[in-house]
């Protein structure tokens, strides 16, 4: 079996000690005599399972004994719209920066009002927006921002003013590849397929004084975060594989890589090899404003289409894979989140210093 380099955007590439550890615990989980997959979520074992795997989270990004953790299922995109049924009361501040922004303007709109408060849309998400707090209409109940964006390769280095207002970000690429205050924030979440495990759940990070805040007479229990918060996101069957998943991911951060603090260090390192190469190269460019340049996704553009084709074909031959770019950016995107190794980001820069010099 020979494993690829995987550059996939999500569901992306999980750390070989988790997928290790799934294996020798696949047939029979702590002498169980069954696999997760198989076992009860009511069952005593699964209990443990989940408890560890909040634990750990809990202690991995310090988060206050004040804000719930929940696991849900659904995707990031059925958070456009849970956020605002359990948020929205008089309507939302949304900043506009890519795909997923646009995705959650629309489905909030459904439910209330919702105020575009600024966007990077005329250059093509190219950076973050810098607001002023008067940019903010008066009357909204949140702030809301994707933190990361996957497929322009933007990351907020600086949260945007919001007195007197929620913060609510979507984390699903860049959670727990860096430390993160979470106190600044009053609501996160984030898919786990792209740094926290597999694809099927959804992490939600709340203050608990927020479940509350809508009138639960009038929404559907499976949308609520206080249903989900008072059974121990065991209201119906949990995705519990995942869930599974999830833990020793966080098993991993903790115990293998020493923490969030070390993790950041080594996406510095690897993000930090790829720019420097691809700005001192006559070939790739990346159109990113640097100070808003993500850790996690890094597009890059030969600035001929036939080539950027040949790249993405030649790259997968070489053992380089899902390296191609998004449709509305192009070129290609190296998706560098924890589990890709310094190892892989080395064999890619090899990979481009070759193509360079065969096509230049």
């Amino acid at each position: 079996m020979t494993r690829v380099y995987n550059f996939a955007a999500g569901p992306a590439a999980i750390p070989e000690w988790v997928l290790k550890k799934a294996q020798a615990e696949m047939l029979d989980y702590h002498e169980s005599g069954m696999s997760v997959m198989e076992m009860s979520h009511r069952s005593a074992e699964f209990k443990e399972i989940i408890d560890n795997a909040k634990a750990s989270l809990r202690r991995l990004m310090d988060i206050p004994e004040d804000y719930d953790i929940l696991f849900l299922q659904g995707g990031g995109s059925t958070q456009f719209f849970m956020v605002a049924l359990n948020l929205l009361q008089n309507g939302a501040d949304i900043i506009d920066t890519g795909q997923w922004t646009k995705k959650a303007i629309k489905e909030q709109k459904k439910i209330g009002y919702v105020h575009v408060a600024a966007s990077s849309k005329e250059d093509n998400y190219t950076y973050i927006p810098k607001i002023k707090q008067e940019d903010l209409d008066p009357k909204t109940d949140y702030v809301y921002i994707c933190e990361n964006n996957t497929i322009f390769g933007t990351k907020y280095k600086q949260l945007p003013p919001h007195d007197g207002k929620l913060l609510v970000a979507d984390l699903s690429s860049c959670i727990c590849s860096e430390p993160v205050d979470v106190t600044k924030y009053d609501l996160i979440f984030a898919g786990a397929q792209k740094n926290m495990g597999p694809a099927g759940v959804t992490i939600v990070i709340l203050k608990k004084e927020l479940l509350d805040r809508a009138d639960q007479d009038k929404l559907p229990s499976m949308l609520s975060y206080k249903v989900h918060a008072e059974k121990d996101s065991m209201f119906n069957t949990p995705p519990t594989w995942g869930i599974y998943m999830v833990g020793l991911t966080c098993q991993w951060l903790e115990e293998v890589i020493g923490g969030l603090e070390n993790m950041e260090k080594i996406n510095q390192r690897k993000a930090k090899k790829l720019y420097d190469y691809i700005d001192n190269s006559k070939l790739y460019t990346n159109n990113v404003n640097k100070e808003d340049r993500s850790l996690m996704n890094v597009p890059f553009v030969t600035g001929d289409d036939e080539l950027d084709k040949k790249f993405v074909a030649e790259a997968k031959k070489a053992g380089i894979a899902n390296i191609k770019g998004h449709r509305s950016v192009g070129g290609m995107r190296a998706s560098i989140y924890n589990a890709v190794t310094e190892e892989a980001v080395d064999y890619l820069i090899d990979f481009m210093k070759k193509f360079e010099k065969e096509n230049a």
